[in-house]
């Protein structure tokens, strides 16, 4: 069984040959629950891959709005985007410092906004390291570059469209924390948040999408099995879900690697929905 988007993903070995392509934009996009330490754009200034732009989910985001790291408007992402030096004319790799963690939110970012040339670095900064390939400290400079942003709303789901599809049941929901954050006995990052999940929610957290030694994607096989396991229907419409809209991420970027219909995110996610008041919460395996 073969990836159905293989393009989606992008081995060290191409890009190593094509750091200096004009056309190509390499983004960083590490990020870290509230109070790890080193943060992602620590981590960024300590070493990236040449020519890596630091793509800060935290910064790039809806001000206005105080969950964490919402999408912004189109003409926001925009001017973003272009005051990084990433035009619609490039082709973009995204990684992060831990493989597959936060890497796909932003290629589902860009793809949200109608950027289709975007792939993910299979084994993201750890194999990049381990394979001795280079690394710097220096943070390049690129000239403005033309953005065309064009949200996508039919891939983004808001707590009314959760509430909605408790009772109509139209979607799958997948939860991409831990299997402890989703049974409610591991405590959430974020203060204030009660635990447990979505009712009627699947869990498959997202560690479980790689190989723990190279951090690389599972082949598509194998990553097939992990969903069916959780119990997803290959052919259902699927919500993917986690603590703020992150590694859910992950799990629709292993959906559309594998071909199945292409889920929407909910870009509130926990953050969200576990606030107290009246969103309806279980606790337990599910």
């Amino acid at each position: 069984m073969s990836y159905a988007h293989p393009e989606a993903l992008v081995e060290t070995a191409w890009l190593a040959a094509h750091l200096d392509d004009p056309k190509l934009r390499i983004l960083d996009g590490t990020f870290t629950l509230p109070g790890v330490s080193p943060s992602g754009p620590e981590l960024y200034r300590q070493r990236h891959i040449p020519g890596a732009i630091f793509f800060d989910i935290e910064e790039i985001k809806d001000a206005a709005n105080p969950l964490p790291h919402m999408l912004p408007d189109a003409p926001t992402f925009a001017r973003m985007m272009a005051r990084l030096g990433v035009g619609s004319e490039h082709k973009i790799v995204v990684y992060d410092a831990f493989g597959l963690s936060s890497a796909p939110r932003v290629w589902w970012t860009l793809r949200v906004f109608g950027h289709k040339d975007v792939a993910v670095l299979n084994g993201g900064l750890p194999k990049w390291l381990a394979e001795s390939r280079p690394v710097t400290a220096a943070v390049p400079k690129f000239p403005p570059a033309p953005f065309d942003a064009r949200l996508d709303r039919s891939r983004v789901r808001d707590k009314a469209q959760m509430l909605a599809n408790l009772r109509s049941k139209r979607e799958q929901v997948i939860d991409a924390r831990s299997a402890g954050r989703f049974a409610g006995t591991a405590p959430e990052p974020r203060a204030g948040l009660r635990g447990g999940h979505i009712p009627g929610s699947l869990s498959l957290p997202s560690d479980q999408l790689i190989d723990k030694a190279t951090r690389t994607v599972l082949p598509a096989d194998a990553l097939a099995a992990r969903f069916r396991a959780a119990g997803v229907d290959p052919a259902k419409p699927t919500a993917t879900t986690c603590g703020s809209g992150v590694t859910a991420s992950a799990l629709a970027f292993a959906i559309y690697l594998l071909g199945w219909p292409e889920p929407a995110v909910y870009d509130g996610s926990w953050s969200e929905w576990g606030l107290p008041g009246d969103t309806p919460v279980e606790t337990g395996a599910g």
